[in-house]
C-alpha cells in the first residue's frame, strides 16, 4: 500500500532553522543543520534501496503558503501566510509503498530520531494512507 509520511514544522521552526531562536524553538547551528540534512538524505538513499521510495520532498516555508477559497460571491479569495508562527504544517514528505501499516510505522518512528538542536521539541510525524481505488475513496476497505 502506498503511504504519504509527513514532517511537521512551523515557520518558528524555519525560522530557528535559519538562525533565529524563539520561545518555541531553538536556533538551530551549522552543525545541526549538516546533521539533519545527512540523516534524511540516509533515510532517502535507504528507502531508495529498499524500493519502498516513490516520491520525497522538502517543502517551503508555511511563509510562503497561500490558502485559495470560495469567496461569498463565488470569487476565490486567495490569502498569504494564513497560518500563524507555531501551527504545524507539513515540512516534508515521502510517498512510500510499503507492505504492511507496521513497515511504514517502523519507518515514520525512524524519522523521529532526526538530530537537531539542544532544546527541540520534535513534532509527530502523520502517516496518510494513499487511496488506491474508488471503493476505498468512497470509504471501503482497502488492502495493505
Amino acid at each position: 500500500m502506498r503511504y504519504l509520511v509527513m514532517v511537521q514544522g512551523s515557520q518558528a521552526d524555519y525560522d530557528a532553522m535559519n538562525g533565529r531562536a524563539s520561545a518555541h524553538s531553538p536556533a538551530w547551528s551549522e552543525e545541526d543543520l549538516r546533521a539533519m540534512f545527512a540523516f534524511m538524505g540516509k533515510i532517502g538513499e535507504d528507502l531508495a534501496a529498499s524500493g519502498e521510495l516513490i516520491d520525497a520532498n522538502g517543502l517551503a516555508e508555511p511563509a510562503r503558503t497561500l490558502w485559495v477559497s470560495s469567496g461569498p460571491d463565488g470569487v476565490p479569495v486567495i490569502t498569504d501566510d494564513p497560518y500563524g508562527e507555531t501551527t504545524p504544517l507539513p515540512a516534508g514528505y515521502w510517498v512510500l509503498d510499503c507492505a504492511t501499516q507496521e513497515r511504514v510505522t517502523e519507518i515514520a518512528a525512524r524519522i523521529t530520531h532526526c538530530p537537531g538542536p539542544e532544546g527541540l521539541t520534535g513534532h509527530p510525524v502523520v502517516i496518510r494512507p494513499i487511496l488506491d481505488s474508488g471503493a476505498e475513496a468512497a470509504g471501503g476497505r482497502g488492502t495493505g
